[in-house]
């Protein structure tokens, strides 16, 4: 059931990414409603780590990578540059897309919500 529900946001996500325009669709403001369910544990300010890393700057960068956070083994060896597609594909089943990474969170089921979580994001630079 669960890699069935990845598989179906994956198609969407590729689909809008092919069609150059899902992603981009997002609202950062519905995002930043989105990102209150990240906030208990990610910051988007520059250096503040929690029990998750800082999200500031987290486009272009490889997974595992920030410094000063303990990231799981699974997270290092994945090895991933984080974009829009790898972190819609991580957002809609984390532990699917990078097994036994420590994140807790189920993930986001509806495409629209990674989009606009996306959106937020961007917009939060």
């Amino acid at each position: 059931m669960r890699l069935a529900a990845t598989v179906a946001i994956l198609t969407i996500l590729n689909a809008g990414l092919a069609a150059g325009s899902a992603l981009a669709a997002g609202d950062p403001k519905e995002g930043e409603k989105v990102y209150a369910k990240c906030r208990a544990c990610h910051s988007m300010d520059a250096g503040k780590n929690g029990v998750g890393p800082s999200l500031h700057g987290v486009f272009g960068r490889k997974s595992g990578t920030l410094e000063k956070f303990a990231f799981s083994k699974a997270m290092t060896e994945k090895a991933v540059v984080w974009d829009d597609k790898t972190i819609a594909a991580y957002m809609a089943d984390p532990k699917g897309y990078i097994p036994g990474n420590k994140m807790i969170f189920p993930g986001l089921k509806k495409a629209s919500e990674v989009e606009n979580l996306l959106a937020f994001m961007k917009s939060a630079k």
